[in-house]
């Protein structure tokens, strides 16, 4: 099958979270099943003096936004086998040090950026030469492009068009802007409407490209359904219930190529199920990196992400305020809200040998991290998948989850199935609850055969991108099948 995806973001060459992770090893992972795949991103500062590109003229890029025409050029690079990325090379946009926002603003001029983005894909999508059979859009930055498709549709009219995929990463982002932005499109008025673009009289990106793809998809089968509730819906929730037939959820994998422990350049001890010692010697020296208390007898729970809300910070905060006074330590890694980065680093000095607290994105640390820790805390108040249970889960680390969106999906507690259980659960979103959790871990600690038990069958577990490549190759069918009009059941 011939798929060009599309992604603001994708790992190696640009990163902010799971997003980039996901695009880019779902192209891999496609690649290797043998189907051809291109992967449109943009060119963002530094990446052309990191790897070698190729300039491809003879795909010249000349677009309206708005009152004004916007030129750009691709340039190439085939990372892997049948993977050819197409970067968008447009300084004005995207020769910046951030990719959507400076300083916790956000870009001023992001709408005109992602315009040009989703419409060099929809440009892209009908003038290569190899002419995809299927577009795979991945959140609100390109996902316009299914109505900027209907633009570039060929002369031989719009069945010759390639169907729609979009992938919904994480709902509360969705791409919204000032109601005079729409004329960036060059769209006709009519579609700023509210069953398309329209959306409580603001632009919508992401609801644009749900309201006008073929399917829906979402990075969790248990996202799936939550974002057709109130709750969860982000005032979308109308729309995805009226497309239920088209909305799924395929549970992300992990590129264990990146995230193992034997052969991993971030690890000075390797490991495994049937041997854990580099695992107690990696937890030794993440201690002393740190300054923290040399001492595998101590608890070490680990926690790596964005410092805001979504990912539970705000109960975090107070259970650790409770938790510090046991015999335990914490490491966390990440950045987000001032607020929440200074009381993080606050808490970290009042307990200065059981905290310790890194802002920041720093790789080689997060896989030690992983590795080193005992427990991976993850208290998120909603996830669409989520990642870093995924990695603890092949590190060994025994994660601690909310059941919500992909944590449910990819985590076993022990009251659900004791035989396959690899993590642990609770329920109500409160300091309490977490507190609870991080007890029930404390009492596990001490009672190895039941933490080997529990780490054997996390290191077993098999997130990987084969199996969850295959279940988008089912989905491009179905969407190729619907545009013919075979009407076949999502």
């Amino acid at each position: 099958m011939r798929v060009l995806l599309a992604s603001s973001e994708v790992h190696p060459f640009s990163k902010t979270g799971g997003l980039a992770d996901m695009v880019g090893a779902l192209g891999k992972a496609l690649g290797r099943k043998g189907h051809q795949v291109g992967l449109v991103t943009p060119l963002y500062a530094g990446i052309r003096e990191r790897f070698p590109l190729k300039l491809r003229d003879d795909l010249p890029i000349d677009l309206p936004i708005g009152l004004r025409r916007v030129y750009g050029r691709i340039w190439t690079l085939s990372p892997s086998e049948n993977l050819t990325i197409y970067f968008v090379d447009q300084p004005a946009f995207f020769d910046r040090a951030d990719i959507y926002q400076r300083d916790g603003v956000d870009y001023a001029d992001n709408a005109e950026r992602f315009t040009f983005l989703a419409k060099t894909v929809a440009h892209l999508a009908t003038h290569l030469d190899w002419k995809p059979e299927v577009v795979h859009l991945h959140d609100w930055q390109v996902a316009m492009a299914p109505l900027f498709l209907k633009q570039e549709a060929p002369s031989s009219g719009s069945k010759d068009l390639p169907p729609v995929v979009v992938t919904v990463h994480n709902l509360a982002y969705q791409g919204l802007f000032p109601a005079h932005q729409f004329a960036l499109t060059n769209l006709p008025w009519d579609a700023f409407n509210p069953s398309v673009s329209e959306f409580y009289g603001q632009v919508n990106f992401l609801k644009s490209g749900l309201a006008s793809c073929e399917l829906i998809t979402t990075v969790s089968p248990r996202y799936s359904r939550e974002i057709m509730t109130e709750e969860y819906g982000c005032g979308l929730d109308g729309l995805l219930r009226h497309r239920a037939d088209s909305v799924s959820g395929i549970l992300n994998g992990v590129d264990y190529e990146e995230w193992r422990t034997e052969g991993n350049p971030h690890l000075k001890h390797p490991y495994s199920s049937a041997d854990m010692a580099g695992k107690m010697r990696g937890k030794l020296e993440l201690q002393t990196e740190l300054l923290l208390p040399r001492d595998e007898s101590i608890p070490l729970f680990g926690n790596i992400g964005r410092m805001v809300e979504q990912k539970g910070v705000d109960i975090m905060l107070p259970a650790l305020e409770s938790l510090l006074a046991e015999n335990l330590q914490v490491v966390i890694l990440g950045s987000g809200s001032p607020t929440f980065q200074r009381r993080f680093v606050d808490l970290a000095a009042k307990f200065p040998t059981k905290l310790k607290v890194v802002i920041g994105y720093n790789p080689g640390l997060s896989h030690r991290i992983e590795a080193g820790s005992d427990f991976f805390l993850m208290p998120s108040r909603f996830e669409p998948c989520g990642l870093n249970q995924l990695y603890s889960l092949r590190y060994g680390t025994i994660p601690i989850v909310r059941r919500t969106g992909g944590l449910c999906d990819s985590v076993t507690d022990l009251q659900e199935d004791f035989a396959k259980a690899n993590g642990i659960k609770f329920t109500d979103y409160s300091s309490t609850a977490l507190a609870q959790a991080v007890r029930k871990a404390l009492s596990m600690f001490f009672e190895p055969s039941l933490l080997q038990h529990y780490r054997f069958n996390a290191m077993k577990a098999d997130f990987s991108w084969d199996r969850t490549s295959d279940a988008y190759v089912e989905k491009y069918s179905q969407a190729i099948n619907k545009r013919r009009g075979a009407g076949v059941s999502t």
